[in-house]
């Protein structure tokens, strides 16, 4: 009983108490161990770099995506390369084609320059060759236009590049070639042509030395050899003046010359012959000169002998023919040998009053130091110098066309222009053409005249003009 009694109340107990622990009281207990638990686990693996089961099964998934993504990235930049090879191996066979092209022009070029040598001289093989290599060239250039069209492009093009460079240079190579050997036939044209026309020249040049002694030294009018009175025309007249002022300037010039060696001021003297003229160049001084000398030697050419036979001159003595005569006897003859003749002579007069008038004493004195050859000429006696052998002979061709001008049957009459008058091209020359270019001149204004040079001539309605200085 009493153990029986003992386990009814142990029994007893644990009826009670199992009725105390209810499951909800132990449940939170045993969830707070299993968090607490986990809680460790997790810090656990994590210090220890172990990833738990769920988490693996979590990042599975995004490996994968990944994996995924790079192999389509290569994939992509495998097929990019592709599309970009292609488009290099393209270019270049288009490059290659478009040098194929430039180097069959480039011997076309060379072709037609071979055609163009081979004409001149004639050459019929050579013609014909170009001509077949220029046209099988043309035939390729065709082939290639097909080519391009039909995008058949040469499978090496790095080696049709190379070979289409080496065909170019070779055909600019016999272009060039081509084009000096034409070159060289030029130059050997030219030369013979330089060589023919330096022949030329210098028969050209020997004729007119001939024809310049001629007309010097023998004092002959040659191209009048066969003149008669009555052909005499304006044109024989013009002739002759060309000649007297050819023989003027001659005798300027060595007058200058002179001047320069004894020291003598030109610009001064050129301002003492024509005052207050402002000249255009240095050199036109000359011109002054020229002036003097004319206007000494043609004063009176408008009466019978220069007036030298003064008034009373007979009508026999003026005829046409009787000057026309005297004409054509100086003219054959050497002025310093028809002075030694007939040193009275109407001539010899004309000769000893103009030097007195055109050589100034202190001129001569100062060219030769004295005035010797002064007194000679005075006295008919004729010097033999230079200065005087140049005014002789301007003195002779002077003489020569007053007789000229005399020997038509309407006389020659001479002018000259007054200083101020306008510039008319019917009767004036000018001898400047800066005053009709410089900027200087307004527009309104007209070139006047400065002083007359060289007279001019009417013969009946021929005017011949005079030569003038415009200011």
């Amino acid at each position: 009983m009493d153990h029986s009694g003992g386990c009814g109340q142990v029994y007893s107990f644990g009826t009670k108490n199992m009725e105390a622990v209810k499951p909800s009281a132990v449940t939170p207990s045993k969830s707070k161990w299993v968090r607490t638990l986990s809680k460790v686990l997790h810090l656990h693996t994590a210090a220890a770099g172990i990833v738990p089961d769920d988490a693996v099964q979590k990042v599975k998934p995004k490996k994968t995506e990944e994996w995924n993504d790079s192999k389509t990235t290569k994939r992509l930049s495998q097929k990019f390369d592709r599309l970009h090879e292609d488009k290099l191996e393209r270019m270049m066979a288009l490059e290659a084609l478009i040098a194929r092209i430039f180097a069959t022009v480039s011997a076309i070029k060379a072709g037609y320059a071979q055609l163009q040598h081979a004409q001149s001289p004639y050459d019929a093989a050579g013609i014909q060759a170009a001509d077949q290599l220029i046209v099988s060239y043309l035939k390729k250039l065709s082939e290639l236009k097909q080519c391009f069209l039909k995008k058949q492009y040469d499978p090496s093009p790095e080696r049709a590049m190379i070979l289409a460079e080496i065909q170019e240079q070779k055909s600019l190579s016999k272009t060039f070639e081509i084009m000096g050997k034409k070159l060289e036939s030029q130059l050997r044209l030219k030369e013979s042509e330089i060589i023919f026309l330096r022949e030329k020249s210098n028969e050209s040049n020997k004729q007119n030395r001939f024809l310049e002694k001629r007309l010097n030294q023998s004092g002959q009018f040659f191209v009048l050899d066969n003149l008669h009175l009555s052909g005499l025309s304006p044109s024989h007249f013009i002739i002759v003046l060309r000649q007297t002022v050819k023989s003027i300037r001659s005798f300027m010039r060595l007058m200058i010359d002179e001047m320069k060696s004894a020291d003598w001021d030109i610009n001064a003297a050129a301002s003492s012959i024509e005052r207050g003229v402002v000249f255009w160049k240095a050199d036109d001084k000359c011109f002054a000169f020229e002036s003097f000398i004319c206007r000494e030697m043609f004063k009176a050419f408008h009466h019978p002998y220069f007036s030298l036979l003064g008034n009373s001159v007979p009508e026999g003595k003026k005829h046409p023919q009787v000057f026309f005569e005297r004409f054509m006897e100086l003219k054959s003859m050497k002025v310093k040998g028809y002075l030694a003749m007939k040193p009275k002579s109407t001539f010899a007069k004309f000769c000893r009053t103009k030097y007195l008038q055109v050589v100034h004493p202190k001129m001569e004195s100062s060219f030769f130091g004295n005035l010797s050859n002064r007194d000679m000429v005075s006295s008919y006696q004729f010097p033999d110098n230079a200065l005087f052998t140049l005014f002789a002979e301007m003195s002779k061709r002077v003489w020569l066309l007053h007789c000229l001008a005399f020997a038509f049957e309407t006389e020659a009459s001479i002018f000259q222009i007054s200083r101020g008058c306008r510039f008319s091209e019917v009767y004036m020359e000018s001898v400047v053409e800066e005053a009709f270019l410089s900027s200087d001149i307004k527009l309104e204004s007209e070139p006047r005249v400065a002083f007359t040079i060289v007279p001019g001539f009417r013969i009946g309605k021929t005017v011949i003009q005079c030569q003038v200085y415009l200011s």
